[in-house]
């Protein structure tokens, strides 16, 4: 981060509010708290215009009902009101909103009943801000999979890749008749009954020949999703990389552009390289994304991040710079951020939701730090203090008073007491 942006997000520091937070524990195993001064929200700016410079999705979340059940194994039961204005909360930053993805909490908690809901709604709400020059497609896209199949009662063989491809197609026929732009997920059934690279060509040749307008391919790597390991007929990922493209190549007419996320920067540039005309690379690497937004010079990926929908005011200021012709800074304000992406997306991976729904929690995005099928539960208190920590240093606690205060909160909920203000005398 350049000094005169690290100046500008904390201009103010030390004049916000305090709060003590823990830093281990004492000798005798109490807690050991230490004062913490909170900075002001970075100089964050919505845009004006639209955003032409970079093609930019945020993979947004789902906030449960306070007295939902929304315990492991239970159908999810979703605040719709706070949910779908977090989704306007982020559409007024200018980016758009990938829905019904993994940051939704497929398969981990959002079943496909709740699913098609949410791309329904997302999608009338999307339909009512939509523009011609600001489509519902560049607004919303949505995820399609297969985890309304289980994936252990498929066998491999004819019946099973029968079975994946009637899965897929249900849910793609839900996507496209709410008029989103198509995502077609990876599948842990496909993963399962899938024989080899032939298996994947089918399957995904078969639905690329079907649908109606261009769709993003997901390439979702183990660290996201264990049981998606051999996808595209490898392990091995030069191998697994010849049939995507293979597939893409044969296809191109079909494919708006992949997302990929692997964690592995070297590997997206040269398949970025590769894709022929008109594929975009949407980069789902949320460790590395801001050199590869930035690009080479030659080739840039365009985004569609789950860790978007965490620092969306930073991201959309960084494409707004972009825009204005100021690459130095916009690639400085997307690395002012990459200390919190590391920390959230940190082993083990898949569980980065409940630090994406923690952040919205502290931002006043929803009325309690809750998630469907209990996933609120997936990281540490100690992570948690961290990512705290981290945003308030990233300028992303867009109001810090509120945020502190719900931290107290957490923290008492948790065991760690403290005064409610410092010098409190509480």
């Amino acid at each position: 981060m350049t000094t005169q942006l690290q100046e500008e997000i904390k201009a103010e520091e030390g004049t916000g509010p305090s709060i003590l937070l823990p830093v281990g524990t004492g000798t005798s195993g109490a807690v050991v708290l230490e004062e913490m001064l909170l900075g002001e929200t970075g100089p964050w700016t919505k845009p004006e215009a639209l955003i032409t410079s970079r093609k930019v999705y945020a993979a947004a979340h789902v906030a449960p009902k306070v007295l939902g059940s929304n315990t492991p194994g239970s159908p999810a039961d979703i605040d719709w009101d706070a949910t779908l204005a977090f989704r306007h909360e982020l559409w007024s930053w200018g980016v758009g909103i990938a829905d019904a993805m993994d940051t939704a909490q497929r398969g981990m908690g959002l079943d496909w009943p709740a699913t098609q809901e949410l791309i329904r709604r997302s999608a009338a709400e999307a339909a009512g801000i939509a523009t011609a020059e600001r489509t519902l497609r560049d607004l919303l896209a949505c995820g399609a999979g297969t985890d309304q199949l289980d994936p252990a009662t498929v066998e491999p063989g004819a019946a099973g890749l029968d079975a994946v491809l009637a899965a897929y197609r249900e849910q793609i026929a839900v996507v496209q008749e709410s008029g989103a732009k198509v995502i077609l997920m990876a599948s842990r059934a496909l993963a399962r009954v899938a024989t080899g690279p032939a298996d994947y060509l089918h399957v995904y040749s078969t639905l690329l020949a079907e649908v109606r307008e261009p769709v993003v391919l997901h390439w979702l790597g183990t660290m996201f999703d264990p049981a998606l390991a051999g996808y595209w007929g490898s392990e091995d990922v030069d191998a697994a990389t010849a049939t995507f493209q293979e597939l893409i190549s044969a296809h191109a007419d079909k494919v708006d552009g992949v997302k990929v996320s692997l964690l592995d920067a070297a590997h997206e540039v040269r398949l970025r390289a590769a894709l022929p005309a008109g594929v975009r690379l949407y980069t789902g690497d949320d460790f590395n994304y801001p050199e590869l937004i930035d690009g080479d010079g030659e080739h840039h990926s365009d985004a569609l991040l789950g860790i978007f929908a965490a620092i969306a005011p930073a991201a959309s200021t960084a494409m707004q710079a972009y825009d204005a012709g100021d690459p130095v800074r916009a690639r400085a304000i997307l690395d002012s951020t990459r200390e919190l992406g590391l920390h959230i997306f940190e082993a083990p991976t898949y569980y980065y939701k409940t630090g994406i729904a923690f952040l919205a929690w502290l931002n006043g995005f929803q009325p309690g730090f809750a998630m469907v099928g209990g996933l609120h539960s997936g990281r540490s208190v100690a992570h948690l203090v961290q990512l705290f920590r981290l945003a308030d240093a990233a300028g992303l606690l867009l109001e810090p008073a509120v945020a502190a205060d719900r931290m107290r909160t957490f923290l008492a909920g948790a065991g760690i007491a403290g005064p409610s203000e410092i010098g409190a005398g509480l």
